[in-house]
């Protein structure tokens, strides 16, 4: 016979919450005897829909433990999260298809968060129908609140998550009913003995740079308080500063020449290139400025120099340059993003955002024009300039005349991605715990897909306190803790 109650420490013993420990008392005949065995459990952590791990990081890095159960239907979602989580528990199954008593085995649930499908509530689904069991995913949570009461809930989802209600014929949703559905989710959980509160928050205020903004609900039945984490970087005195796209760049990486493509860019690519290069460059009051050494020719991979060091010797011919670098929104039409402002919110598809170099080079008479000419067209097309076939554009920097003499554009990789998104520099994208590698485009989706860490990690810490340890930074951090 099992049976399981919550008791209070010995006295005498150290200082435990009662809702940190449980005793689970199993009582066992041996030879006409009663045998009592006695084990010390700690509250379980979950992950539902745990995808390539952002969540289960930020949690693990507040906490400095694994997380115990991480649940995903998607093989490939599961491969990476148990590559950087080797220490959880993995489900890859339906969350439907899960028993929460059954899994925790008697053992109370400190923590469950839930990052359900968000696609079919986001803005970028369009007017497209919307598929109708994966916008009711979140209902899981009453499942969990009914059968093993997890102690806290944490819900993350894009901010059109409120306006949750049941479709219309056409498979769209009904703007009559906008809110409905949630409005009944949020009582449902405090019918259940929740106190419910949510709120919209962007990742850089908590340290990831980019401004992805994201709903979080929290639900919590141990009668303390529900606590939103107070931002740590933004423009205050008191706060940090914003973290930027240029620390996730690598700038030894090429970025080839787009007047050298076999392929020519599309018009309207051509045209944001154009008006960021305008934009970013040359009417930017402080563009960003990276000194590079060039080789034989312009276009080739720069010998790329810290800005804050002394500058390489200089020698006879022109090879010293700058780069003045901005980010591209690829297919989303915008102009370009700062590079010293955090990165714009990502998408799971590939290619979604590119680098793009402005190459100038210190003028001189009779000096190689390198792609000026091209340069030149660009600008008259594209941004109603007029410059004559045998004028050329001058920028001043620091008492120098420089040309602009070429255009370097690349896509982000992976790596660079999961850096704007606040993961740590160690963890492991590229490959799966078997040693297989793993595609590019799965890498992307798995980033675009994930929760900002500084995200959970702010949450856990503000909201579970008592489950925190120190500060860490890197996966090899966790691991000396766990």
């Amino acid at each position: 016979m099992d049976k399981v109650k919550e008791k209070a420490p010995a006295s005498g013993g150290a200082e435990v919450s009662a809702s940190e420990i449980i005793f689970n008392e199993s009582i066992t005949p041996i030879d006409g005897n009663v045998k009592r065995e006695k084990k010390n459990f700690r509250e379980l952590i979950v992950d539902n829909f745990a995808g390539g791990g952002g969540a289960s990081t930020g949690i693990e890095l507040a906490t400095g433990r694994p997380v115990d159960i991480a649940i995903n239907h998607d093989p490939n979602a599961i491969l990476m999260h148990k590559t950087n989580h080797p220490c959880t528990k993995h489900y890859c199954e339906s969350v439907w298809d899960i028993n929460p008593a059954e899994i925790c085995e008697g053992r109370p649930v400190g923590l469950m968060w839930l990052s359900p499908d968000c696609k079919h509530f986001s803005r970028a689904k369009g007017g497209k129908p919307v598929s109708k069991n994966i916008r009711g995913l979140a209902w899981i949570a009453l499942r969990w609140a009914a059968t093993v009461r997890p102690r806290v809930i944490i819900l993350e989802n894009v901010p059109e998550f409120v306006t949750w209600g049941r479709l219309g014929k056409d498979g769209k949703p009904d703007k009559k009913h906008m809110g409905e559905t949630f409005r009944s989710f949020v009582y449902q959980l405090r019918q259940k003995g929740y106190k419910v509160d949510w709120r919209e928050l962007k990742a850089c205020d908590y340290g990831a740079p980019t401004i992805r903004k994201r709903f979080f609900l929290i639900a919590r039945c141990d009668d303390k308080s529900i606590v939103f984490p107070k931002p740590t970087h933004g423009e205050g005195k008191e706060l940090l500063p914003y973290r930027t796209a240029a620390e996730c760049i690598d700038w030894s990486i090429t970025c080839k020449s787009i007047f050298e493509r076999e392929k020519p860019l599309a018009e309207n690519t051509l045209r944001r290139i154009a008006r960021g290069l305008e934009k970013f460059t040359i009417k930017a009051d402080k563009p960003f400025i990276i000194p590079v050494g060039y080789g034989e020719r312009c276009g080739q991979e720069p010998r790329t120099h810290d800005v804050h060091k002394p500058m390489t010797t200089v020698v006879s011919t022109v090879k010293q340059g700058v780069v003045m670098p901005s980010i591209q929104k690829y297919f989303g039409g915008i102009v370009g993003s700062d590079i010293s402002e955090p990165l714009p919110t990502e998408c799971t598809s590939g290619g979604h955002f590119a680098e793009i170099r402005t190459n100038i080079v210190k003028y001189g008479h009779g000096a190689n024009l390198f792609y000026w000419e091209q340069v030149r067209e660009l600008l008259n097309k594209f941004c109603e300039y007029h410059i004559e076939d045998d004028e050329i554009l001058l920028l001043e920097i620091n008492g120098e005349n420089y040309f602009i003499a070429d255009i370097g554009m690349r896509m982000l990789e992976p790596r660079e991605l999961y850096n704007a998104q606040g993961f740590p520099a160690d963890y492991i994208i590229d490959h799966d715990y078997t040693g297989k590698a793993y595609p590019r485009t799965k890498q992307i989706a798995r980033c675009g897909n994930a929760v900002p860490p500084p995200f959970a990690e702010a949450l856990v810490r503000a909201n579970l306190s008592e489950m925190c340890g120190r500060k860490l930074k890197s996966m090899k951090d966790l691991w000396e803790v766990i």
